[in-house]
């Protein structure tokens, strides 16, 4: 891999990896329904811009707009709703960690939808990487018993986002792959984001969410910035760019870090404890997903690709 190619593929991890903890920031001053508003609202006009200057922009076929709505709606609505309510009572850490389960989804969704094999050595890993997951949701509270896991609703909630961005992931890689000759990934991530944009927006209008905004501080603005401009605009452009020059198999191996990477700066900066439980659990789940990712090409791609569908 090219060094420049490698050095775009961390930065988006960098950035990916903290917006967990720019999103614990925002939701301590405006509701989740806010902050969603003005993450996604900001970071379709980075995705547009850049659209406009590569001279991308095209209509969508009328057979590919249902599917755009739905992917919006999957990917972007509901997920986002999933996520930052779930943040507002469990950890960015543990959301990391819970998050690094969506290979382990896709590859199930991607058996059960696009046929493809789902071997001994995945099943393995799929076991292992729900052993970590029950240690990170349960707080290592294990002989409490099944009734008091997931130790927070957030956990649970963060828990239920997993295979629905697996769903997202499986999905858009078909549609990525039916529309490519009409619409350039970033253009269809663009629709997809503005569709379920618009799709929360009356949410955030009847709710009154709006009323939050004066409440903002200058560091709930930063990380509203942070998560718009950079989480769901730039790092978005810096992979497809490492995307382009290097293989996705050497692109994906770069998404182990970022769990890491929540980790540390949510000890930095707003003093998450890191537990045993916490790091025995996220290694665990490392394993598993290395383990189910690890036997063919198609899998590791697919770990490629759920980086490209983020949102």
């Amino acid at each position: 891999m090219k060094p420049s190619a490698a050095f775009k593929a961390f930065l988006a991890i960098m950035i990916w990896g903290a917006s967990f903890v720019a999103t614990k920031i925002v939701l301590r001053e405006v509701s989740p329904l806010a902050v969603i508003t003005l993450r996604f609202g900001t970071g379709i006009v980075v995705l547009a811009c850049v659209v406009a200057a590569r001279r991308e922009w095209k209509w969508p076929q009328r057979n590919d707009i249902g599917w755009l709505i739905f992917l919006g709606l999957n990917g972007i609505t509901v997920h986002q709703l999933l996520q930052a309510n779930g943040l507002v009572t469990t950890t960015a850490t543990n959301s990391g960690w819970i998050v690094a389960l969506v290979p382990i989804f896709s590859a199930l969704l991607a058996w059960m939808i696009l046929h493809e094999r789902f071997g001994r050595l995945k099943v393995l890993g799929l076991v292992i990487a729900s052993v970590g997951a029950l240690l990170v949701i349960s707080r290592g509270q294990l002989s409490h018993g099944l009734l008091n896991i997931p130790a927070t609703p957030g956990d649970f909630l963060m828990l239920l986002s997993s295979p629905n961005w697996a769903l997202f992931t499986v999905l858009s890689k078909r549609m990525i792959g039916t529309t490519q000759r009409v619409m350039s990934p970033a253009l269809t991530l663009t629709y997809v984001m503005a569709l379920g944009w618009l799709a929360i927006l009356p949410l955030f209008l009847i709710s009154g969410s709006w009323m939050d905004l004066p409440r903002l501080t200058p560091a709930g603005w930063g990380g509203v910035l942070f998560l718009g401009l950079l989480c769901s605009g730039a790092a978005y452009i810096l992979w497809y760019d490492a995307l382009n020059v290097a293989g996705a198999s050497q692109v994906a191996a770069f998404l182990y870090i970022e769990p890491f990477v929540t980790l540390i700066v949510a000890a930095l900066l707003i003093g998450e404890k890191v537990t045993w439980a916490t790091l025995a659990g996220g290694a665990t789940i490392l394993l598993g997903v290395w383990l189910v990712n690890r036997p063919t090409t198609p899998s590791v791609v697919r770990s490629a690709r759920h980086a490209e569908s983020r949102a």
